[in-house]
């Protein structure tokens, strides 16, 4: 099977910065994308960035220029690098990844469970 393990959410003040780190690991032969979503109280899960593994990032319009995505392909990572925090930034964040397993000619979206980042002061 395939894991996905977020770390680095927490409690951080407006106009902080907080990293988040997301590892795969498991029966991987390869990743395509790899990316970040959050859902907030009340609120549907929205996408904030995504990286393909040529490169090519996607951010959502409320993140541009505040946030970076970035991956370590050699140690199945994604990165989320959040500064200038706002409190509308508060949700739980979750990582994801478009693997293809050994042996397996398809690619299968993994989740983290996720990892809560709180923007307060």
């Amino acid at each position: 099977q395939v894991q996905l393990v977020e770390s680095g959410g927490g409690l951080v003040q407006p106009g902080g910065s907080l990293r988040l780190s997301c590892v795969a690991s498991g029966n991987i032969a390869s990743i395509n994308a790899m990316g970040w979503y959050r859902q907030a109280p009340g609120k549907e899960r929205e996408l904030v960035a995504t990286q393909s593994n040529g490169g090519t990032t996607k951010y959502a319009d409320s993140v541009e220029r505040r946030f970076t995505i970035s991956r370590d392909n050699a140690k199945n990572t994604v990165y989320l690098q959040m500064n200038s925090l706002k409190r509308e930034d508060t949700a739980v964040y979750y990582c994801n990844a478009d693997v293809t397993r050994i042996g397996v000619s398809f690619s299968i979206r993994y989740w983290g469970q996720g990892t809560q980042v709180t923007v307060s002061s």
